[in-house]
């Protein structure tokens, strides 16, 4: 179905989209203020680099691939949130802010070491804060930890951010992951009832998986009420990754922006509608980023993929069905 042009332009041009998309959340959730996200480094690890699980981590991941370089170049929480701030009121007129631990996994510690770097965060600029997101794995949370953040929920918004990344135990053993799908169920069940909002992130692309193994995705997430939040993310391939070694070596198959796009504009739909989505794909930053290059920054791809979801009348949750947990 092709959307009616307006003399302002299309509804993509006025903000409005066929799926669920945070940036509309934020603003109707927040009353038109303008909410920025402060990325934190806390020098947390990962069980699947400390030797606890394993070493090397997930075999597609170089940590400082998914932060930006200025967070990455900051030596204390304070000074990365007061800098964040502060560039996220200059540059892009931010009126309130969500604290966002994500490099690594940020419940990989003692619930008293938390405590102290989660405490520490929300003490700065609190007036201005209204949530508070972190980033972790689903064998690194247990009822005590999600205990914690629940009690900082009568203060902010608070939701736990937990990497599904494939629905496949073949494919989480074959990058490493370090946890089976049973685990990540076994952690989604822990915040049943939970004050905490879940926001689920997920990787698509995987050469040896079909497009039916991935959209399967979205019917497991359909399956429990406690996810709020996606993040869907194409497969990319980074320097100082495993894969990227491999891919250098010998080159695989990866999404062209074409063939993601036309992945989204199948899986939309059978998304849950009530689900808000975060992120549609992610990129790395250029000096690291080895593939895919689609040739445009962040803001044309979106442009591009939300030009495209319009353009054939996509819209969020018109072939859900739901189904028994």
């Amino acid at each position: 179905m092709q959307k009616k042009r307006t003399a302002l332009g299309t509804p993509v041009d006025l903000g409005i989209k066929g799926y669920n998309n945070y940036g509309t959340h934020l603003k109707e959730k927040y009353k038109g203020q303008r909410v920025f996200k402060v990325i934190v480094d806390g020098g947390f690890t990962c069980p699947n680099r400390d030797g606890s699980k394993g070493y090397g981590g997930c075999t597609y991941c170089n940590v400082d691939s998914f932060t930006p370089e200025l967070s990455r170049k900051l030596p204390t929480v304070r000074e990365q949130l007061e800098q964040g701030m502060e560039r996220g009121k200059n540059f892009y007129k931010a009126d309130k802010f969500i604290v966002y631990f994500q490099p690594n996994t940020n419940t990989y510690a003692p619930v008293h070491y938390l405590k102290m770097m989660y405490d520490e965060a929300l003490s700065i600029n609190t007036a201005d804060v209204v949530g508070f997101s972190v980033g972790t794995r689903p064998d690194c949370i247990d009822a005590e930890k999600v205990a914690l953040l629940e009690s900082y929920a009568d203060r902010f918004d608070v939701d736990l951010e937990m990497g599904m990344e494939s629905i496949y135990d073949e494919t989480l053993n074959q990058i490493n992951r370090g946890c089976s799908h049973g685990e990540f169920v076994a952690a989604v069940k822990l915040l049943e009832n939970s004050k905490l909002d879940l926001c689920v992130h997920t990787i698509f692309g995987f050469p040896w998986e079909t497009e039916e193994m991935m959209l399967g995705y979205i019917h497991e997430i359909n399956r429990f009420p406690q996810i709020k939040f996606v993040k869907f993310h194409h497969l990319h391939i980074v320097e100082g990754s495993i894969m990227g070694v491999k891919y250098k070596k010998q080159p695989f198959k990866l999404f062209s922006l074409e063939e993601y796009t036309d992945l989204l504009c199948k899986l939309i739909p059978l998304l849950r509608p009530d689900i808000v989505i975060q992120r549609l794909f992610g990129i790395s930053d250029w000096d690291l980023l080895i593939a895919p290059n689609w040739g445009m920054n962040k803001s044309a791809i979106q442009t591009y993929i939300d030009k495209e979801i319009e353009k054939r009348g996509v819209v969020q949750g018109s072939a859900y069905f739901p189904v028994a947990i």
